[in-house]
């Protein structure tokens, strides 16, 4: 038996389902050289939602996977291709002979104690990571990440929300024989060597960090003893020109994760974006709880320092196959021009087996903490 672990991806944009799952496996069939995957993760636009049960009866037939996982999206990516606007399957497989791979849906129910997470399998308590995909009307992964949290502290989460639908039972999700409209899917993986994360908030700070002094829920009411409006026109007023005009863009701010760092940068900031100001008592809102105490910064997003970021994040990194999940905000509406972000990986790591989808959330650590994302790419390197 072949204990060499294997990665091969595909995709196609062709707009018949049938011919698409038909150039997608060949070539897969071809990399893969008859063995039989222990992992498939797949992708699908929602130009196909209508034939989903068929392409998935088709991979099922033609790879006979132990375990599979897929989702809808509005984009899908494969190799170094992200396949926008227009019909798109993308295909990943792994034979991993030293890792177990568990699969299990999880729901959120109504309880006397309020909503809680269901379907966690006893074998995640062994699983050092979890690949996750979830219908974002059905299922709250912020409650799932502090549910896993509270059960397997040491777990990595990574995946994403699918992205094709715009209402409740819109999205499809699919684990092994199944195809779902709710909740999420999940594949536990344990033994062999760590999968990798990495997430890319693609955010560069501006000005200096600040102590909250004051908060209140999802109000961030003052910076350094000044009102947290009164901070963000200091640090637009002492901006250059294009950095205001980014300011004027969307605002960002973000929020420390390990106070005890003496320094802060890179990664160790997690980013969430101004969603409002009160005016009249100088808050604003970012939709997340920050204690008082905690240090944060202004931060601005480009289509540069989004490539930057991501770029310089993975140097001295290896991988064999790659699971990339990014945000529907990105692609070429954001860069300016198609691929950057799957061009950006098979730069810095290729050429390598990479497929993913962009989605309407994205999951990853954070200094060792699970967060669900926004505008982020967040990958998982399977290591060779």
């Amino acid at each position: 038996m072949n204990q060499k672990r294997v990665f091969a991806s595909s995709c196609s944009s062709h707009p018949l389902a049938t011919q698409a799952v038909g150039e997608a496996v060949g070539a897969l069939l071809e990399t893969l050289n008859g063995e039989r995957p222990d992992l498939v993760v797949w992708f699908v636009t929602s130009h196909h939602v209508g034939a989903i049960e068929d392409i998935h009866s088709a991979l099922q037939s033609l790879l006979n996977p132990r375990a599979v996982i897929a989702a809808t999206s509005v984009s899908a990516i494969g190799g170094e291709t992200e396949i926008e606007n227009s019909p798109g399957l993308s295909i990943f497989a792994a034979v991993l002979p030293d890792n177990q791979l568990h699969a299990m849906r999880l729901d959120a129910v109504e309880t006397l104690d309020g909503l809680e997470v269901t379907g966690w399998s006893d074998e995640t308590d062994d699983a050092h990571t979890l690949l996750l995909l979830a219908d974002p009307f059905t299922f709250p992964v912020d409650l799932a990440l502090r549910s896993a949290e509270a059960r397997y502290p040491a777990l990595l989460i990574a995946g994403g929300n699918a992205s094709s639908g715009s209402r409740p039972g819109s999205n499809r999700l699919v684990l092994n024989n199944d195809i779902l409209s709710s909740g999420a899917v999940a594949i536990a993986v344990s033994g062999g060597e760590r999968i990798r994360t990495v997430v890319s908030q693609g955010c560069r700070p501006l000005g200096v960090p600040f102590t909250v002094t004051a908060s209140n829920g999802q109000f961030v009411e003052s910076l350094g003893g000044k009102t947290a409006l009164e901070r963000l026109r200091g640090v637009a007023a002492e901006a250059d020109e294009s950095d205001r005009e980014l300011l004027r863009d969307g605002v960002h701010l973000g929020v420390a994760i390990e106070e005890s760092n003496d320094v802060l940068g890179r990664g160790d900031f997690l980013i969430r974006t101004v969603i409002g100001g009160d005016r009249a008592s100088g808050a604003i809102a970012i939709g997340a709880h920050v204690e008082v105490g905690t240090t944060a910064q202004f931060q601005v997003r480009d289509a540069a320092s989004a490539l930057e970021d991501l770029g310089v994040l993975l140097e001295g990194e290896e991988a064999g196959g790659v699971l990339m999940f990014t945000c529907n905000g990105r692609g070429s509406r954001f860069f300016s021009k198609p691929n950057q972000d799957a061009e950006a990986v098979q730069t810095a790591l290729g050429p390598l087996a990479l497929a993913g989808m962009a989605c309407a959330g994205e999951i990853g650590p954070i200094a060792g903490q699970n967060h669900l994302h926004g505008f982020t790419a967040s990958l998982a390197l399977f290591p060779r």
